[in-house]
């Protein structure tokens, strides 16, 4: 499979389509599944040496989506400390020719590029993960569907909140633990949001750092069904 290339799109987006509503993944759709079985050999094979960074962002961010999903399949589950650590980072894939487990991918392929929405594009299979997308990342629309999955997650009142009344915002947990990734784009977790939350008066708040943040709960149960 060339660099260009990367994997078949077309076919993760008939498999995305047939299984994700609203971002909740129905697994069963995908068990014993040789079209999924072909994305996953795809993924492995794929030549990245010559690809330029937005082909590895929409190419890395698919293999974790459609890994992530294998795990599961597999009988694995973010849900519990044990089962985080089994999830994340014993079981191990392979990557274009090389053998990782999720947390490689995420943390030394990935987020090395310097691009914060892609928190809000790979999907951990969790409830209070960004939705699954119902198509697949693309290069040349990338700057589009990065933007729309961050406006999304930013925006949805299930996962973050504010109320510019007493100034105070309940946020995701992502924005805790991926903190130095959105002061490195904007200066702060606020300003990032900032730019992208759609309620202007929330906007002029966060842009001069005004609210009161608390970290909501992270649900790490399935965010479908098997």
């Amino acid at each position: 499979m060339s660099a260009v290339a990367q994997i078949d799109q077309a076919l993760w987006d008939s498999l995305l389509a047939s299984a994700v509503s609203k971002g909740q993944v129905y697994y069963a759709q995908w068990r014993d599944n040789q079209r999924l079985d072909t994305l996953i050999e795809q993924v492995a094979t794929t030549d990245t040496s010559s690809m330029d960074r937005d082909q590895k962002l929409a190419f890395y961010i698919n293999a974790y989506n459609i890994l992530a999903a294998r795990g599961i399949l597999d009988g694995r589950s973010p849900d519990g400390i044990l089962g985080r650590y089994l999830y994340f980072k014993r079981d191990t894939y392979t990557v274009a020719g090389r053998r990782i487990s999720l947390h490689q991918l995420e943390h030394e392929w990935i987020r090395p590029l310097k691009e914060p929405r892609i928190h809000f594009a790979i999907v951990c299979a969790s409830q209070s993960c960004p939705i699954l997308q119902s198509e697949a990342y693309t290069a040349d629309r990338l700057e589009e569907q990065l933007t729309g999955a961050a406006r999304g997650f930013i925006n949805d009142p299930a996962r973050n909140r504010f109320d510019p009344a007493i100034r105070e915002a309940e946020l995701s947990s992502i924005f805790k633990w991926f903190e130095e990734d959105f002061e490195e784009a904007s200066g702060s977790v606020q300003k990032y949001l900032a730019s992208l939350v759609d309620d202007a008066e929330v906007s002029a708040l966060l842009a001069r750092g005004d609210f009161r943040i608390r970290y909501l709960p992270y649900d790490w149960s399935l965010n479908g069904t098997l």
